[in-house]
């Protein structure tokens, strides 16, 4: 199975998520998956066990428990292969931050110049007899 055919699935993308934040137990992972999507615990375990053929997961026995992780090198391959994409993306993140840089400098101005009209009036009206 390809990398992008594991992660066409939402729900493989969203225990890879979970996992992203540490490790789980796969009765962590069943009832938040439970939850969220409304399948059974064997479907849940179907799931893990594609993550875990294909790389994207592992496990490890702590008693009778299953703590999976995430295993990030078939993410670095995905990663790589969007990499020649990323020039699409990244003009169009820079072109926002010029413009959000530009709102954020039009908006200083703007108080700034509140803030001199204020001071302004309230010393002539100091000045006043």
């Amino acid at each position: 199975m390809e990398a992008f055919d594991v992660l066409g699935d939402p729900v493989r993308r969203r225990i890879l998520e979970l996992l992203a934040d540490g490790e789980q137990t796969s009765g962590a992972i069943t009832e938040v998956i439970q939850r969220e999507f409304g399948i059974s615990q064997p479907a849940v375990s179907l799931h893990l066990k594609v993550l875990r053929d294909n790389g994207f997961a592992t496990v490890r026995a702590e008693g009778t428990r299953r703590l999976y992780a995430v295993d990030v090198r078939p993410l670095q391959e995905v990663d790589l292969w969007l990499d020649r994409f990323r020039q699409f993306w990244e003009q169009r993140l820079d072109a926002l931050a010029t413009e959000l840089a530009r709102g954020k400098r039009e908006r200083r101005l703007k108080a700034e110049a509140r803030s001199s009209t204020n001071d302004d009036t309230t010393t002539r009206e100091k000045d006043k007899p």
